[in-house]
């Protein structure tokens, strides 16, 4: 019988005690490990990674950083009894475009030939000083038909130097890396982005950007993904979307809503840095995870009352053991929440971070009972910021929420504005239900 309740995995208090941290959660079957950094946990990122009064008498900064964050994922993955081979899933924020390669090469030394579907953004900013890498794990305990699979597919493999697969299996579920529009193999490009993703060189209005890379995506990269696993657009069920164009996130969602109309993911469109994926120009990138066609893990969709932000989104997904909660701000259904908003009158007698993350997390508690489970049983919080100076404030409401449980946190600043005017604060939740 599976076990009812996710369980913390290495908690720590940082801070001086002010912040109580999972480093991991197990979940039944399922391992996660969230916002972990090259922390040591007493002085933010270890000293000997930073090495400030030698920066350069060892190796790279950034490679002991990687190193030292691979340390802190075995350690949570041990604690649920499992290893690294067993991992599905990883998400990479870097500070810099520059953290990328060291990074990579230290995931392909540690996981050797064994590295999952893999999404790497760069934004503006991470939670600690010194800090150029936030990474995001799952995993699973294997089990007699839930084993680890990796899928092999030459063209949509990874580059060499990431070495990720082009597809995982484990049971019924099938992870998707993140996808670009990278030129791959002999396509014509234009400063990295395949030349079918984009307009007409030299024409003014031959479409819009947006709308023309997201099909390509979609269409010749997506598509053939879940095909390695006999699955279609309509078995994804969550979906992540990174923007570098703010401008973007209605017509990427026009875009979208043509594919999955019938049976939309839930899904969060999230800002980053302008430049900030693997292609140059690139404008997007989109993660998927999806359910095998006539397995027994069944989709249901969660309706709690919750407003969403965007046309045809959900509010939550049930997928087997897993609910997966669309990204959400303090929104009501016609903008920002009142309750969220700034008394321009007393702008100071209130926190409007943690006036969002009061409703925010007020929704994803009613989307936890709508499902069967509750806020105990959240197993990965991933909290998008325009100023991560309100990281405190949220984390304080997660902190009275929970009866002072560990939180499995990460909180990344990125470019501003989010999608609903006013909104500082956009939170993406998974949780456990069995």
């Amino acid at each position: 019988m599976a076990d009812k309740n996710a369980v913390p995995l290495l908690p720590v208090e940082l801070g001086s005690g002010k912040i109580k941290f999972a480093q991991g959660m197990k979940a039944g079957r399922w391992v996660f490990a969230t916002g972990l950094m090259a922390q040591d946990f007493k002085n933010g990122i270890a000293p000997d990674v930073l090495s400030e009064s030698a920066p350069h008498a060892g190796l790279p900064k950034r490679e002991k950083e990687a190193a030292r964050i691979f340390e802190n994922l075995d350690a949570v993955l041990r604690a649920a009894g499992t290893d690294h081979a067993s991992l599905v899933r990883t998400d990479q924020y870097y500070s810099t475009v520059k953290a990328v390669p060291p990074y990579q090469q230290v995931r392909r030394h540690h996981l050797a030939g064994r590295i999952p579907p893999s999404t790497s953004i760069a934004q503006q900013g991470l939670l600690l000083p010194g800090a150029d890498m936030n990474i995001q794990a799952l995993g699973i305990v294997p089990e007699k038909g839930f084993e680890v699979t990796h899928l092999k597919h030459e063209q949509l493999a990874g580059r060499p130097t990431s070495g990720y697969s082009p597809a995982v299996t484990a049971g019924d579920f099938i992870f998707i890396p993140g996808i670009t529009s990278l030129a791959v193999g002999s396509e014509q490009r234009r400063n990295g982005v395949a030349a079918a993703a984009l307009m007409t060189e030299g024409a003014q209005w031959a479409g819009l950007p947006i709308k023309l890379e997201t099909e390509f995506i979609i269409k010749e990269r997506m598509v053939q993904s879940l095909a390695l696993a006999g699955a279609t657009l309509d078995d994804v069920v969550h979906a992540q979307v990174y923007l570098t164009d703010r401008d973007d996130y209605s017509a990427f969602n026009e875009a979208w809503t043509r594919h999955f109309a019938k049976s939309p993911p839930t899904l969060d469109i999230i800002p980053c840095i302008a430049h900030g994926l693997a292609p140059y120009d690139g404008k997007i990138e989109i993660n998927v995870l999806a359910l095998k066609p006539g397995g027994t893990t069944k989709r249901r969709a969660i309706d709690a009352g919750v407003p969403t932000a965007f046309r045809h989104q959900p509010q939550a997904m049930m997928a087997g053991d897993l609910l997966f909660i669309s990204g959400l701000m303090a929104f009501d259904g016609h903008g920002l929440a009142s309750s969220a908003a700034t008394d321009t009158h007393q702008p100071h007698f209130s926190s409007p971070a943690e006036a969002q993350a009061e409703f925010i997390i007020s929704n994803i508690a009613k989307l936890c009972e709508a499902a069967g489970t509750s806020l105990a049983n959240v197993v990965r919080v991933l909290q998008f910021h325009t100023d991560i100076r309100e990281f405190y404030p949220v984390y304080k409401v997660w902190e009275r929420r929970l009866g002072g449980r560990s939180v499995p946190f990460s909180a990344v600043e990125v470019p501003s504005p989010l999608p609903v005017p006013g909104a500082t604060v956009l939170i993406e939740a998974w949780a456990y239900a069995p």
